[in-house]
């Protein structure tokens, strides 16, 4: 019997995917363990395999589409099997599978995409429109009232609604059915993948859509030089929607300084040319600085902590967010109980991370949970930067290169010092600033004075 491949749970709080590519063909034969299609979250990237042998029968999602965890994505069986009756079966067995079902509005569209013909029909009633046209307006939420359609006797047929999808933006699972009842569709969307979401459907457009803008005239006197517009989508959307959000959602303020990195750089040297068995040589600088972040901050519990709802959650336990820039973009995993770990366990868990990252191999819950974040653009030579809180956390630290910089000496004289950048923003709605300044300062102090430090082995 036909099998139903379901879109697979990323976690607890992944309520849908972006299905990025389709790797097999319909029709084409496919192993239990060969990839199916890419899909991914606002998190990571992932391949879904095939789980059984056949033939994949029926793709029913198209490649761009926002498809809802656990909802049918494809038919695997044997030639000439009916995919429509193991999709009928599929989606009772996962809403029973799932506690509470599908919720109303996520699931699957209200029909499925399916080939067919655009002859006339007895079901085509006084509408005068096709099947295949009818499902196909039912399934994308488009109202066929106003379509001018271009088949015999100007009967409705696929390609006039498929003008009209073209001529508005993607819209989510959800917002489908809001459509349906009868919600006006803005011009532009903010969900995964730049489609339009129920949020968006609450409130005004955000302006014409995209295609509209590519092709308005410059205005009088306007620069007539050409130009590539990208409409943002899948994560640099989702990182896009995130930094505005955490801006507009906190009070922001960040603090500048900087610490004495000699002793920084004489360990960093030592270990390097340590044996390699001690499991320090491939200690780095960020892997020192992070060190002294988890054995510094736990000592202020404002600023391990999450405001969420008006209340301020403060954690015993530390886990480190370090930011990774990949080619999907930022992504920010987590070092649970980084206070717990020895330096050599600190700077080999970094490194998994984001390795894992860059893959695009990281798992979902290994991007939530952090309590402070680090990020670190030492290595670009930056010299000083403003970090955005990853909210709900409410404080994050900013790492920048080493530069000579001028020092004023007890003696009053003025000497040359290496020195880290150091950046620390906090949400000014929990944290004031002389506490904001005591904890630079104890972070600073912990750097200078790192060869001090116990190293946990």
């Amino acid at each position: 019997m036909a099998q139903v491949l379901v879109m697979p749970r990323q976690g607890n709080t992944v309520e849908s995917c972006l299905l990025t590519a389709w790797r097999v063909e319909e029709n084409e034969a496919v192993r239990p363990d060969q990839v199916v299609c890419e899909v991914e979250t606002d998190k990571a990237s992932f391949d879904v395999e095939a789980g059984t042998e056949g033939v994949l029968l029926k793709r029913l999602f198209a490649e761009g589409d926002d498809v809802p965890v656990l909802a049918p994505i494809a038919v695997i069986g044997m030639p000439g099997e009916d995919w429509r009756a193991a999709v009928s079966q599929g989606v009772g067995q996962v809403q029973d599978a799932d506690a509470g079902g599908t919720p109303s509005g996520t699931g699957l569209p209200a029909s499925l995409p399916v080939a067919s013909d655009d002859r006339p029909g007895p079901e085509a009633g006084p509408e005068r429109i096709s099947p295949r046209a009818r499902r196909l307006a039912e399934a994308e939420a488009v109202s066929t009232a106003a379509l001018q359609g271009t088949g015999p006797e100007g009967r409705i047929i696929q390609r006039d609604v498929e003008a009209a999808l073209r001529d508005r933006p993607p819209l989510t699972a959800a917002a489908r059915g809001a459509v349906a009842a009868g919600a006006s569709i803005p011009a532009q969307g903010t969900a995964l993948g730049g489609r339009v979401g129920l949020a968006d459907l609450a409130g005004p457009a955000a302006g014409p859509a995209p295609s509209q803008r590519e092709s308005a005239p410059p205005a009088p006197g306007a620069p007539a030089s050409g130009y590539v517009e990208t409409p943002l989508k899948g994560i640099r959307r989702i990182i896009a929607d995130r930094m505005r959000n955490s801006l507009a959602t906190t009070a922001q303020l960040t603090f500048n300084g900087s610490a004495p990195a000699a002793q920084l750089l004489a360990l960093r040297n030592r270990f390097k040319a340590s044996d390699p068995q001690r499991g320090l040589a491939e200690v780095t600088i960020g892997d020192l600085v992070n060190y002294v972040v988890a054995r510094v901050v736990p000592r202020f519990p404002e600023l391990n902590a999450h405001l969420v709802d008006g209340s301020l959650k403060k954690f015993e336990q530390l886990n480190l967010g370090v930011a990774v820039d990949t080619p999907r973009g930022l992504l920010v995993p987590v070092i649970r109980n980084a206070g717990g770990l020895s330096l050599a366990a600190l700077s080999v868990e970094t490194k998994r991370l984001a390795a894992a990252c860059i893959a695009g191999t990281v798992k979902a819950e290994e991007l939530t949970g952090g309590t402070f974040t680090v990020s670190n653009l030492g290595a670009l030579g930056v010299e000083s930067f403003t970090p955005v809180l990853n909210a709900p956390e409410v404080g994050i630290l900013g790492v920048s290169a080493i530069v000579p910089r001028p020092v004023l000496g007890p003696d009053g004289t003025v000497k040359i010092e290496l020195r880290i950048g150091l950046s620390l923003t906090i949400d000014h709605q929990v944290i004031d600033g002389a506490p904001a300044g005591r904890i630079l300062k104890a972070i600073a102090d912990g750097i200078g004075d790192i060869d001090l430090l116990s190293w946990g082995r």
